[in-house]
């Protein structure tokens, strides 16, 4: 046992006065003593020459083997190839049937593994595998072809070998075959298996002579030796108390009693020991009661830190006879005050950078300027600060550029607890010029307000309110403008109450650079609030304020714009001359003003081409050149994107007929639901997308019964991410199932059913139920081609008039006939036909197969014709042509009285 009684600046004198080794035979081979290193020195160059004993005969065996191999291979192709007969031979009608016995019988004499006669193209005549014969020798030939001779390794099936090609000569020097014999490397490499056991034996004798010899060198050195000697111990010892007086460590050594042992310089400071400390109990040494209790428990802690006058001591404690040794334990103390101060900034300044983080990925998640301001309230709360408010122009929640001296609003605010004597969320606020606020904003800079009680100018802005606060406990406040570049946006107010501390400097740079980034998603969602706005503003003012009356069809529609910004979705209701009405839907890929803007110049353009009553898969023909034109100047000016994946629907109802004509290109299909409640989607052709042109449209009749319900709509409707168009086709026809015969309530049902949270396509919905014009009131007649005829056709449609009640436009309506039934005789071509149909307006027809159609003109003074027509349209609220496959119908519409 080694006895430390001082420590050796106080007392240099003081050193142990002896130390004896155990000599145990274990410390022989424990790694520790001379003789061991000389042991283990010994065995590893006995093995390091055995191993390059072994190495150099496995070199030397295959290297022989190889030379062997390739002498050998070549031997034996050589002396087969110039046997004999064997040019002969390989000229005769059968090779193998002469070469086979001959190569096999040679094979054996020689102890090869294959002797293998080809011709000169490589095709085997002998083999020991006789399946192998007929077939391509593997291996290099030219050398050989060439007249020379070819020895190579290579990996074979039956493992490596070494195989010579030799030519077979006729008498002129022609090679005329080939002679291949090969051997494995395995079969000339015998003696390695016969001289590794000798080599073997001989290091496994040389080993256990090496370890019999150490290990009697090393008793003997033991017993010389008997351990370490004094000048050994002396010279451990010196450096051991060295060492120990030198680390920036405490170090301490307690007895199993209790008594203190030994300590270090370093643990006399830390601990503030007395100089006579060494033999006295510790809890007798002035320390607090916890520390002196742990130092004498002698218990295993780790790092287990207490508080030593100023001081945080982290401690490490560990007995001292888990070995057998002595009882007692030994302690080491480490200051980390300094280290927990720097712990606690590094923790401070992590927290910074992860705010830091946290704000550019949280906040500015959605283009709307006040879920942006709540992001930043909630994210700083209470990470940063027990309160915060955002104040913000209103200017800048609609979109548009602030004025810096305009009244603010309170568009976010969060805090810890509920009920601060705060100004409410929404509420308008001017600041008085001495407020932070106000001073913040006028010099965009941060104020800071450390302690509010102190401020003046902020209890200025409302003294009331002002005194509630800090009763509140609120008592620090910093203010950040919110700006984005020259715009001044608005204000935030970071507030402390629960810490007692104050905001410092250090803490203005983070809430400066927190609102710095909030301020770039602030005016992000500004902007896009103004540009949807405009796109919004374009959109309704493009899009049919209310439907035009007509009594074909029963109609409620629903338009949804998307919450991710306006597209280019849109539908029309067009009534057509004969009591028809046109339904039109489309859809725009894309988003924006661009969207909205391609979408009106759609709807312009079938409002254009629908007046000119043409059939479906004419206008669509129609308008797919038109975006194709549009595309094709965008492309030109490279300033826009072309009208890519633009769809449409146009359908005709007639009333009379009640057939319905419907063409597609790249849309939906519609939906049809039959009186008694049974939903289908008729087999429309689908046609390609507007724009990309090169094929004709195709339409589908449909006859319709009177109640039955046309649904059309855009893909926003029945797709989305989730979902592809044949999930939302099924869901549609369940929420039509359920729907009664109502349009208003099955647009209801439909959006209640299928209609998504957030909706990221607009969505347009147009329920049409038909309606029929019985015959009561319709009624036509065939025309004669004869002048004559047009005074009967007056009188009938007199009749007519009479038995409908409209005996007031007898008169109009005879006059308009007589033009145009007169225009058909002279002009057209038979057969001529007239109807009339009492809808809400009285609607005159005059049709014949000519495709002639008169034209509206003045007449001049010396002119006999050309006023008809002008009495017509002076006579009439509407009139025009309409061509039909068989020629074509002048109509003319009056007013019901």
């Amino acid at each position: 046992m080694v006895r430390l009684l001082g420590r050796s600046d106080t007392r240099p004198a003081r050193r142990p006065r002896g130390l004896r080794a155990r000599r145990t035979p274990e410390r022989t081979l424990g790694g520790r003593s001379v003789a061991a290193q000389v042991f283990v020195l010994q065995v590893v160059i006995v093995l390091l020459l055995v191993v390059a004993a072994v190495v150099a005969l496995v070199l030397q065996v295959r290297h022989d083997s190889t030379r062997e191999a390739r002498n050998r291979s070549l031997a034996v192709a050589e002396t087969f190839a110039n046997a004999p007969g064997m040019a002969e031979a390989l000229r005769g009608p059968d090779p193998t049937a002469v070469l086979q016995p001959r190569a096999e019988a040679a094979r054996e004499a020689s102890g090869v593994d294959f002797i293998v006669v080809m011709n000169t193209e490589g095709i085997r005549y002998t083999h020991p595998k006789p399946d192998r014969i007929g077939k391509k020798f593997v291996g290099t030939l030219a050398p050989a072809q060439a007249g020379g001779t070819v020895v190579e390794e290579i990996e074979g099936t039956i493992g490596r070998l070494v195989q010579a090609v030799v030519p077979v000569k006729a008498a002129d020097g022609r090679v005329v075959g080939l002679v291949s014999a090969g051997i494995t490397t395995a079969h000339v490499g015998g003696n390695a298996d016969r001289q590794l056991p000798l080599v073997l034996a001989t290091a496994a004798a040389a080993l256990a002579l090496a370890t019999g010899g150490t290990a009697l060198v090393s008793r003997r050195l033991l017993r010389q030796t008997h351990g370490l000697g004094p000048r050994e111990m002396t010279r451990m010892y010196e450096h051991h108390d060295a060492v120990l007086h030198a680390v920036r460590e405490g170090v301490i050594i307690v007895g199993g009693e209790g008594e203190l042992l030994l300590a270090n310089d370093e643990a006399h400071r830390l601990l503030n020991l007395p100089p006579d400390a060494e033999r006295r109990d510790v809890r007798k040494l002035g320390l607090d009661a916890d520390t002196a209790e742990l130092l004498a428990s002698g218990r295993v802690v780790t790092d287990e830190v207490h508080l030593v006058g100023e001081r945080l001591l982290a401690i490490n404690q560990r007995p001292t006879d888990l070995a057998g040794g002595p009882a007692g334990s030994v302690a080491t103390l480490r200051d980390s005050t300094e280290l927990r101060a720097l712990s606690g900034r590094a923790e401070a300044a992590r927290e910074r950078l992860d705010m830091l983080y946290a704000a550019g990925v949280g906040i500015g998640t959605s283009l709307d300027v006040t879920r942006t301001a709540e992001e930043l309230a909630e994210l700083a709360v209470p990470r940063f600060a027990d309160f915060l408010t955002v104040d913000l122009f209103d200017a800048v929640l609609e979109g548009e550029e602030p004025d810096s001296r305009a009244v603010l609003r309170r568009t976010a605010m969060s805090g810890i607890r509920k009920g601060a004597p705060l100004y409410a969320v929404g509420e308008r606020i001017r600041f008085v010029d001495t407020a932070p606020q106000a001073r913040s904003l006028a010099a965009g800079q941060p104020v800071l307000e450390a302690r509010l009680a102190e401020s003046p100018g902020w209890r200025a802005q409302d003294l009331e309110r002002t005194e509630q606060v800090m009763e509140f406990g609120i008592h620090s406040l910093i203010t950040v403008p919110v700006r984005a570049g020259a715009l001044l946006l608005g204000v935030v107010s970071f507030y402390r109450s629960e810490r007692p501390e104050p905001f410092d400097p250090e803490e203005v740079v983070l809430a400066e650079e927190l609102v710095a980034r909030a301020a770039v998603s602030i005016d992000n969602a500004r902007r896009f609030t103004r540009e949807h706005g405009m796109a919004v503003t374009l959109q309704r003012s493009l899009l049919p304020r209310t439907l035009p009356e007509q009594g074909a069809l029963d109609i409620a529609y629903r338009y949804l714009p998307a919450q991710a910004g306006v597209g280019g979705d849109w539908f029309d209701v067009l009534p057509l001359s004969g009591a028809r009405v046109a339904l039109v839907v489309g859809d725009v890929v894309g988003h924006g003003l661009h969207a909205a803007a391609t979408m009106g110049r759609l709807r312009t353009a079938v409002h254009n081409f629908s007046a000119l009553d043409l059939a479906p898969e004419e206008l669509l023909g129609l308008l797919d050149e038109l975006v194709a034109r549009i595309d094709q100047d965008e492309a030109a000016d490279g300033t826009a994107a072309p009208v890519s994946g633009a769809t449409c629907l146009y359908a005709i109802y007639d009333p009379v007929s009640r057939r319905c004509v419907v063409a597609r290109a790249g849309h939906p299909p519609p939906a049809l639901v039959h009186p008694d409640g049974q939903v289908e989607f008729p087999d429309v052709p689908a046609g390609l997308p507007l724009g990309l042109g090169g094929l004709p449209f195709e339409t589908a009749e449909l006859e319709l019964a009177e109640g039955s319900r046309l649904v059309l709509y855009t893909d926003g409707l029945v797709e989305d991410r989730r979902q592809d168009i044949d999930t939302g086709l099924e869901r549609l026809r369940g929420a039509l199932e359920r729907a009664d015969g109502s349009p208003e309530k099955t647009c209801q049902v439909v959006l209640e059913s299928l209609l998504p949270a957030r909706p990221n396509d607009d969505i347009a919905l147009i329920v049409a139920r038909t309606r029929a014009l019985g015959a009561e009131r319709v009624a036509e007649w065939d025309v004669p081609v004869d002048p004559a005829a047009v005074g009967e056709v007056r009188s009938a449609v007199v009749r007519q008039l009479e038995r409908w009640d409209l005996e007031e436009l007898s008169f109009t309506t005879e006059l308009i006939l007589s033009e145009l039934v007169t225009n058909a005789i002279r002009y057209g071509s038979p057969p001529i036909r007239v109807r009339l149909l009492r809808d809400r307006t009285l609607i005159c027809e005059v049709s014949d197969s000519s495709n002639t159609s008169p034209h509206l003109r003045y007449a001049a003074m010396t002119d006999e014709g050309g006023r008809g027509l002008f009495l017509v349209a002076q006579l009439t609220d509407r009139w025009g042509t309409r061509y039909t496959p068989s020629g074509k119908v002048i109509w003319a519409e009056q007013p019901l009285p």
